[in-house]
């Protein structure tokens, strides 16, 4: 209920001057240390709205329509956004999604009626399962969390995994990732640690501790993406990364002397390999040396055989035509070759003085001595 300035108590408190604590205030407020009248504040800016409306004398019909217009349109122009570059922007007119808008300068209807979701889609997060970095630091200050690391292999042992999943909102299906998943973080981990599970229990141990790391990556990236594809998350996987594959601490020693047997295995066997890769090859180039030279003596041999035979069917049809004097020259060619090399002494059985011995001189035993001697 309102009171008066103008009597005596000056307010509820009693006199002008007196405070809720019955003192006045000290000082401020006017000239004479009083605190402003309210009333008078009000009446004041009355009388100056009367002498901005029209007429003068109050607010008026075209008075309250121009308030209401000015009102409704302060109103409508509170709809403009702004969407970020790393954001996407979903609209919703009394809580449902009607669409989607890009980056830049953007209109929905305001509050009360509409309103604007703004998802980060370019931000890359990180789920890490199996272990706890400190303050988000890679394998630095980690914690192992065994009930998440611990698995089942496909020839039932035991091997502690611990890996990192990195994934965004796929900026195509940002409006599933708002409406269809209550929990982000948690559901991709929940999917990967279920993905790494079944992707590890179908492989024995050796083939996880040495080979398969790559493969397995790969596999739980791609299963991963399957499942939260049928749940509409709009979650898009960009990498899985094993950081630690090792067998249980009570039996990684064991482990590791069975990992090196197995290192050594396979150099004894790529050295026999490199070993085998130059010998065969230098016999198989040995084989085909006395193959060629086989078949060459061969044929060698073969043309000389004909080449004998031809002769001597030539020879054949020329002792026919003339058996003497054939006989004759065959005769002459065997002691050519027999006597060709040997010294020679001629007698002449014929000559009757019994100096059967003809002087011969022997020009090409000269030639050879003098050659002989020169070379000396």
């Amino acid at each position: 209920m309102p009171w008066s300035n103008q009597s005596g108590g000056g307010g509820p408190w009693g006199p002008r001057k007196q405070g809720p604590w019955g003192t006045g205030p000290q000082g401020g407020g006017g000239g004479n240390g009083a605190p402003p009248d309210l009333e008078e504040l009000l009446r004041r800016s009355q009388d100056k709205l009367r002498q901005v409306m029209p007429g003068g004398g109050g607010v008026g019909g075209k008075g309250a329509a121009a308030i209401a217009l000015g009102a409704v349109l302060l109103w409508l122009a509170t709809g403009f956004y702004t969407v970020r570059p790393d954001e996407v922007g979903l609209n919703l007119v009394f809580g449902k999604y009607v669409g989607t808008s890009q980056p830049g300068l953007n209109y929905n209807f305001p509050y009360p009626i509409g309103s604007v979701v703004k998802p980060r889609v370019t931000v890359v997060n990180t789920t890490e399962v199996g272990y706890r970095s400190a303050e988000g630091a890679r394998r630095s200050g980690y914690r192992d969390v065994l009930e998440e690391s611990l698995m089942l292999t496909g020839d039932e042992n035991i091997v502690d995994i611990d890996f990192a999943v990195q994934w965004q909102i796929n900026p195509a299906r940002a409006a599933d990732f708002v409406f269809n998943i209550q929990a982000p973080e948690a559901s991709v981990k929940a999917v990967a640690e279920a993905a790494m599970r079944e992707v590890v229990g179908r492989r024995n141990i050796q083939q996880i501790l040495t080979t398969d790391r790559g493969a397995i990556e790969n596999e739980v990236r791609q299963h991963m993406q399957d499942v939260l594809n049928t749940y509409n998350s709009g979650v898009e996987v960009r990498l899985v990364q094993l950081q630690k594959v090792d067998p249980p601490q009570q039996v990684i020693d064991a482990f590791r002397d069975v990992q090196a047997a197995r290192q050594d295995q396979d150099r004894a066997r790529n050295e026999a390999e490199t070993y085998a890769s130059k010998v065969v090859p230098e016999a198989r180039g040995e084989a085909a040396r006395i193959v060629q030279e086989a078949e060459a003596y061969r044929e060698r041999v073969v043309a000389e055989a004909n080449g004998q035979a031809s002769r001597f069917k030539q020879v054949y049809e020329e002792y026919r035509k003339a058996p003497d004097v054939t006989r004759e020259r065959m005769y002459l060619e065997t002691m050519e070759k027999v006597f060709g090399g040997s010294d020679k002494i001629i007698l002449d059985s014929k000559n009757g003085s019994g100096q059967g011995v003809v002087p011969y001189l022997s020009l090409n035993e000269l030639q050879r001595r003098q050659t002989q001697g020169a070379q000396k």
